[in-house]
Order: structure tokens, then sequence, then C-alpha cells
């Protein structure tokens, strides 16, 4: 994978970029729609390239493991194959599912014991067999086997969770570098910092990955719970350690302002399954404000949902019927809504790359921050 700076804004660390793989460019800063299971929920692979122009999607190795099995997926050619997704793809690692399964997991220094929450079974992950299931998996970006640690956490859970987390990185690396892909493409690995939000274990944990010298690094462990400021502190804190030419991608954020703050502090990448999650439930991201669109004060709006973002279904739909759809619980509701938010993410780094490009970056987000995250 190849990554190369285009601009650089001059009152902040922001950038763009494009990274490089075999299936093709990715634009930098850019959100990554989460498809967990093999789909970005609601939506057509076909939407996520004509209308929310999605350039690259996520998969999480510890669902598609379990379903519908790595047999399957290796038959198919891969994730790529099975779900028919022409650009590039990364996958999780598992470890924020491990992190997320608290009550039916055991981490020991070998790997994770766990149960299936489909079926109760029991599994075993390791560093090295995590990289040999995102092998077949196939992604173009993997992630290396981590623990998400919990907010709060108590320092020395979070120096021995990083110490192990860094052990396992070793493994994975050298697991990642005897083995090759299955299909005849390219993959890299991203190693990926924790310490929770203890400046000198996130100090500590940032130097430890730079020194691997792997295509990509990423930040784990923030949007658990912590306040926005510690998630920008660490954030700050971290990118001033990272290679400043390798992309930054910070796992699991976040909301608009989110991304604007982080695009700030040099971060590259981003995903969340909040624009998808949300929708789901009928609130909605636009260009406006933020939209809970099962109010009745939208019952008769037959204004088009988001006439500012453009796009098929942002102004082929008004708020009226898009509300009534979800009233009536019509699965086409969450269909829209979600192509809304996803489109509404794409637009927003795609207008973060063209201020900072233009040199104005930081009063651009200074001035629309506010607006995107008003209630309306």
């Amino acid at each position: 994978m190849t990554f190369s700076i285009t601009a650089r804004d001059t009152a902040s660390q922001a950038r763009t970029g494009v990274f490089t793989t075999d299936h093709g460019p990715v634009q930098t800063p850019i959100f990554m729609p989460v498809g967990t299971a093999g789909t970005v929920k609601a939506v057509h692979q076909r939407e996520l390239e004509t209308d929310v122009n999605a350039e690259i999607i996520l998969g999480n190795t510890y669902h598609l493991y379990l379903r519908p099995g790595l047999d399957v997926l290796q038959q198919a050619g891969g994730l790529h194959g099975f779900n028919g997704w022409r650009r590039p793809i990364l996958t999780d690692s598992g470890g924020y599912q491990v992190y997320s399964l608290s009550n039916t997991r055991k981490i020991k220094e070998e790997g994770v014991t766990f149960k299936s929450h489909i079926d109760g079974s029991k599994h075993t992950f390791t560093p090295e067999g995590v990289m040999d299931i995102q092998r077949t998996i196939g992604a173009d970006i993997i992630m290396a086997f981590d623990e998400c640690t919990p907010y709060p956490c108590e320092y020395g859970y979070a120096r021995q969770s990083m110490e192990m987390t860094h052990r396992w990185l070793d493994r994975c690396i050298t697991r990642f570098d005897a083995t090759e892909g299955h299909y005849g493409y390219r993959q890299t690995l991203f190693p990926i910092v924790q310490g929770s939000t203890y400046a000198d274990l996130r100090r500590q944990s940032a130097e430890t990955i730079a020194s691997k010298e792997r295509e990509g690094n990423a930040i784990g462990g923030l949007a658990v719970g912590e306040p926005a400021e510690e998630m920008y502190q660490t954030i700050e804190l971290v990118n001033g350690i990272l290679p400043v030419d390798k992309p930054r991608y910070l796992m699991g954020v976040g909301t608009p302002a989110n991304i604007l703050e982080a695009i700030a502090l040099g971060v590259d990448m981003f995903d969340c399954v909040m624009p998808t999650r949300n929708a789901r439930h009928g609130l909605l991201f636009t260009t406006a404000g933020i939209i809970n669109i099962k109010n009745e004060k939208w019952s008769r709006d037959f204004s088009p949902i988001d006439v500012g973002l453009g796009g098929y279904a942002s102004t082929f739909y008004t708020k009226a019927y898009l509300r009534h759809l979800f009233k009536a619980d019509e699965l086409l509701g969450g269909q829209i809504a979600s192509l809304q938010n996803l489109t509404m993410y794409l637009w927003l780094v795609r207008q973060a790359r063209m201020h900072i490009e233009a040199g104005d970056y930081v009063s651009w987000k200074n001035s629309i921050v506010g607006q995107l995250m008003q209630r309306l």
C-alpha cells in the first residue's frame, strides 16, 4: 500500500492524501461505512458506489468468522467475491467484539476464548489465528489483534493490557510476514495504539507502534465513554508521535463534530456504526442539523429530506413521507435514512478535503460544526 500527502492546512494538522491498494485508491480524509457481517446494513452495494460514493468499507473478523464462516468465504474468493464489493475493504480484528463480550470471554497471554453470540459455542482467537482469518476474508487492510480497554480503566490494568497488545502485535507481524494472501492481491497490516486515556501509556504505545514501520497505524480504545476533550488530547498526543507520512486511522469515531476535530488533529481515516445505527432509529444527520424524523413536527413537512446534500434519497423523498414510513414500521424508512446519513458523512469528509486544499479548513470547521450538531 502506498500513501502520499497532497495538501496540508497551515492552521492545523489537517492534511489530504491518497492511499492506493490493489482494489483502487482512497482519498483522505475518508469515512468508511461499517459492513459488520459483510453488508452495510440496509444499503445495496450499487447505492454505496453510486449514491454514497464510499471509497472503502469495513468488515468484521469476529462476525464473518462465525457466519458465514471461512470455508464459504474462501470458496467465494474472499469477501470481495462474496458480497460483490469492488473497492477496498478493511477488516477489524475482532478485538472490539472481545471487549464488548466481557461476560462470555477469557483473556490470556495465548489469546482470547469466547462464546459465540449465535449459538454459545466456544472459540479461541490468537494473534496468529486472527491473521490467518483475515487472510482468508481477504481485506486490503487488516488490523492487528488487540485488547480494547473500557473507560474508566485502572492504570495498572491499562498498562498490562497495552503491554500484552504489544506482545500480540509482534506475533501478528511475524505471522503476517510469513504468510501470503489467498486471492492474488496484496494486503497490509495496521498496528493499533492503546493505553486508555493515560498520557504516558499512550506515548509509550505510540512509540512502540511507530517503531514497527508498517504502512499505516491506528488509534484504538477511544469513543468508549471518555469525555470528548480527553479523546482529543489523546489523539493530539498520539499523532505527534506516529509517522506523518503514513495514514492514521481513528477507530470507531464518531459524530460529525468528532470527525472534524480529529481531522484538524491529523487523522486520515474514520469508521463508526453511528450513521446507520442512528438511521434505523430515525435520527438523521443533515447539512442543516440533526433531525429526529419520528417527531410530530415533520408529519406535514413536504420539503426534501436534505436539499443541501443532494443525491437521490435526500432530494426525492420528503420528511413527511419518511416520518410516515417510520411510524408505519416500513423497512424502506431505515433504508432511506441510512442512505441519507452515509451520504452526509461522505459529503462531510469531501468538504473537509476541499477546505484543506483551499487553506481555510479551521475557519470552515469552526463555522459549520455548530450547525451540523444542532437539533432541528
